[in-house]
C-alpha cells in the first residue's frame, strides 16, 4: 500500500465517500490511488478547482458531514481558495487535500512551487506538510478533528514523492511517534445556569419580544417555535437561517435586511427585547437602535457572543440544548396583540410581495414573478441554492420554504459562483430530491456555464427524476452592483463595467446536452416552471427579465435615497426607471390602507 492508497482508506475512514478534485501532476499519486479504490472514495471532477471547493462546502452544508476537496500544487492549490473562505466565513467542515513539489526540489525556485503552508494558513484553521510517511496518520485524523471541532477548514499538504512512498499504518513505537484514531463526538454545550435564569428574566420582562435566527439554530426548530409561542414573538430569519423555520407559519416574518421583508424591519424597529439564537447578522442599521431594546443571544462561539448587539444575557451553547434548558423558564405571555400585530404584517407584505410581483412593464418579465409563481409550485422537500446578486432578493423574498426544505447560499462571503456548484452537489448527495439553483446572468458567465458540461457528464447520475433545475436570470446586467452604484455611490449605471453578453443560455444547454428552456413572456413564467419540474434530465430555464425592477428595501435610508434620486436625474432611462419605483412602492402604501387585512375586514 502506498501513501496516497492510505490516505484514501483513511478518508472513507472518516465517512468520505466522494471528493471534488481536478488532476494534476502534483497529485498523480492520489489519481493512481483513487483509480485503484474503484470508486469508493469517489472522485467527482468539476471544470474548476473553485468550484471542487464550492462544491465540498455545499455538501458540507447539506449532510452535515465534512465535505472533502482536492488540486494540485501551485495554482491549483491557489484556485481552492475562493471556495475554501466560503466553507470558513460559513463555518463549515471541509478538509482540503492539495499537492507539492517532491521534498528534494523544495526551496529551489521550483516549478509550480509556493509556500503552500503560508497561503492556506488564514483560510484554514489547521495546516500541516507531511514529511514522512508515518506522519499521514495522525495528519489526517487532526484535520478532520479540527475541521469538526472548529466548523472550519483544514489543509493537508502531501508532497509528490510522499505520495509514491510505501504507507505506514503504524508507526514505529519510538520517541516522537503518535497514535491517532478515527473518531469525533459532537459536545453537548451549555450556558451556566445563572446566565440561563438572567435570559429568561430579560425575555419574561418584556413586551414585544423579536427573535432572529439563523443557521446554527438549524436543528433546533421546535424549540425556536416553542419559545415564539412563549414569549408571544415573532421570528425573522438571516439568509443562512432560511431552513430553520418553514415560512407558512404565520408569525415568520421571512428575511432580514437589506433584501428582508417589511415585517420583519418593522418588528425589529419596534421591539422593546431583542432574542438573536445562532446569528452573527451584521448589519446595525437593520437591528434596533442601541439602548431602545434588551437583547438576549444564544451562540455557540462564544468569540462572536454580543458583538452584534449590546446583550444583556449571553448564552454561550448550543442552540437546541441551551433552548432546552431555557423553556422551562419562559413565562407564556398573556397580551397577544404584539404578536397579532406581527401576524397581520405578515399577511400585508406577502399581499405587497404579490401585487409587486404583478407588475410587468413594457412586455418584460418582472424578475420577482419568476420566484413568485415558482413559489407555491416548489416540490416537496426540494433543495434551494441562490447565487450572488439581484436574483438573490427574489430568492429570500418570494420564496416560501415549507417543512422539509433545505436552503442555502454563500452567506458571509456572499461571493459570486456557489450557486450552480452548491446545486451539483446538493443532487449528488440526495438524489432523489429536486434541486433549483437561482444565478444571474453574470455569475452564470463567470463559471455556472461551464459546469453545465459537468452536469452532462454526470448526467446518469445527477438526471433524471426528480430534477436538477438551473434558472437563470437574462438581464445583460451585473444588476446587484448596478444599484449598488445607485444607491451607495450616487450615481448612474456605468455600462462598461455593468453591461455583460446577451448570451443563448437555454440554447447552450442544448448544445452541451442538456435540456433547455427559454421563456421571455411574462403569460409563459409558469408553463416554463410546469415544464421544467416535471421533465426529466437537467435543465436550464432561461428567463429574460427586466433589468430596471429595483430591489427595494424594507425602508429607505435618507442618504440612500438622497444618492438613489441623484443618481436616477443622470440615468438616461430615468422615467422608466422611476415609474417602476414609484409603482413597486405604491403598493406597500395601497396594502397598509384599512380594510386590506382579511382578518380585519
Amino acid at each position: 500500500m502506498k501513501v496516497a492508497d492510505y490516505v484514501l482508506d483513511r478518508l472513507r475512514q472518516w465517512g468520505v465517500h466522494r471528493v471534488f478534485a481536478y488532476p494534476g501532476d502534483g497529485i498523480n499519486g492520489m489519481l493512481g490511488a483513487f483509480e485503484r479504490a474503484q470508486g469508493d472514495p469517489e472522485f467527482i471532477q468539476p471544470r474548476h478547482e473553485e468550484m471542487g471547493a464550492f462544491m465540498a462546502c455545499a455538501h458540507a452544508k447539506f449532510t452535515g458531514e465534512v465535505g472533502c476537496c482536492m488540486a494540485t500544487s501551485g495554482p491549483g492549490a491557489v484556485h481552492l481558495l475562493n471556495g475554501l473562505y466560503d466553507a470558513k466565513l460559513d463555518h463549515q467542515p471541509v478538509v482540503a487535500i492539495v499537492g507539492q513539489q517532491k521534498r528534494i526540489s523544495q526551496g529551489a525556485h521550483y516549478q509550480q512551487e509556493i509556500a503552500l503552508d503560508n497561503l492556506f494558513s488564514d483560510v484554514s484553521e489547521f495546516v500541516q506538510v507531511c514529511m514522512h510517511p508515518a506522519q499521514v496518520r495522525h495528519v489526517i485524523d487532526r484535520a478532520f478533528k479540527t475541521a469538526l471541532t472548529e466548523r472550519g477548514v483544514a489543509t493537508i499538504i502531501i508532497p509528490e514523492d510522499i505520495q509514491e512512498e510505501k504507507a505506514v499504518p503504524s508507526p514505529p513505537k519510538t520517541h516522537g511517534a503518535v497514535y491517532s484514531s478515527v473518531g469525533w463526538s459532537q459536545p453537548r454545550l451549555l450556558p451556566d445556569e445563572a446566565e440561563l435564569r438572567r435570559a429568561a428574566d430579560v425575555l419574561n420582562e418584556g413586551r414585544k419580544v423579536a427573535m432572529l435566527v439563523g443557521q446554527g439554530a438549524a436543528h433546533a426548530t421546535a424549540e425556536v417555535v416553542e419559545a415564539a409561542e412563549k414569549l408571544g414573538a415573532g421570528v425573522a430569519k438571516a439568509l443562512l437561517g432560511r431552513e430553520v423555520l418553514p415560512d407558512d407559519l404565520p408569525f415568520v416574518t421571512g428575511p432580514v435586511g437589506l433584501l428582508g421583508s417589511k415585517a420583519s424591519d418593522d418588528m425589529l424597529m419596534n421591539c422593546d427585547t431583542l432574542f438573536m439564537i445562532g446569528s452573527s447578522f451584521p448589519y446595525a442599521e437593520w437591528l434596533p437602535d442601541e439602548g431602545s431594546a434588551r437583547g438576549v443571544e444564544i451562540d455557540i462561539d462564544g468569540r462572536m457572543i454580543g458583538i452584534r448587539y449590546p446583550m444583556e444575557a449571553h448564552l454561550v451553547g448550543d442552540a437546541k440544548e441551551t433552548l432546552k434548558a431555557l423553556l422551562p423558564l419562559l413565562e407564556t405571555k398573556q397580551d397577544r396583540g404584539w404578536r397579532e400585530k406581527i401576524e397581520r404584517d405578515v399577511r400585508t407584505w406577502d399581499r405587497v410581495l404579490a401585487d409587486r410581483a404583478g407588475q410587468h412593464f413594457d412586455g418584460k418579465i418582472n424578475p420577482q414573478a419568476v420566484a413568485h409563481v415558482l413559489s407555491p409550485k416548489l416540490p416537496d422537500g426540494c433543495i434551494l441554492t441562490a447565487d450572488s446578486g439581484s436574483a438573490t432578493n427574489w430568492w429570500a423574498r418570494q420564496l416560501k420554504l415549507r417543512a422539509g426544505m433545505r436552503a442555502s447560499l454563500s452567506g458571509t462571503l456572499a461571493t459570486m459562483g456557489p450557486g450552480v456548484p452548491y446545486a451539483i452537489a446538493a443532487k449528488f448527495a440526495f438524489p432523489d430530491r429536486p434541486v433549483i439553483a437561482f444565478v444571474g446572468d453574470g455569475a452564470f458567465q463567470m463559471n455556472g456555464m461551464n459546469e453545465m458540461i459537468t452536469v452532462r457528464r454526470y448526467a446518469d447520475r445527477l438526471g433524471g427524476s426528480p430534477p436538477l433545475v438551473f434558472a437563470v436570470f437574462n438581464n445583460q446586467d451585473l444588476n446587484q452592483v448596478t444599484w449598488e452604484q445607485r444607491a451607495m455611490g450616487g450615481f448612474p449605471k456605468f455600462p462598461g463595467s455593468q453591461d455583460i453578453p446577451d448570451i443563448p443560455y437555454a440554447r447552450y444547454a442544448e448544445l452541451v446536452g442538456l435540456r433547455g428552456i427559454y421563456c421571455e413572456e411574462p403569460d409563459g413564467i409558469g408553463a416554463a416552471w410546469d415544464e421544467a419540474l416535471h421533465g426529466s434530465g437537467p435543465v436550464v430555464v432561461e428567463f429574460k427579465v427586466d433589468a430596471e425592477i429595483p430591489p427595494i428595501p424594507p425602508h429607505i435610508m435618507y442618504e440612500q435615497g438622497k444618492k438613489a434620486a441623484k443618481a436616477e436625474l443622470k440615468e438616461p432611462e430615468k422615467a422608466g426607471l422611476a415609474v417602476r419605483g414609484f409603482r413597486q412602492k405604491l403598493v406597500e402604501f395601497y396594502e397598509q390602507l384599512p380594510g386590506r387585512d382579511s382578518a380585519s375586514r
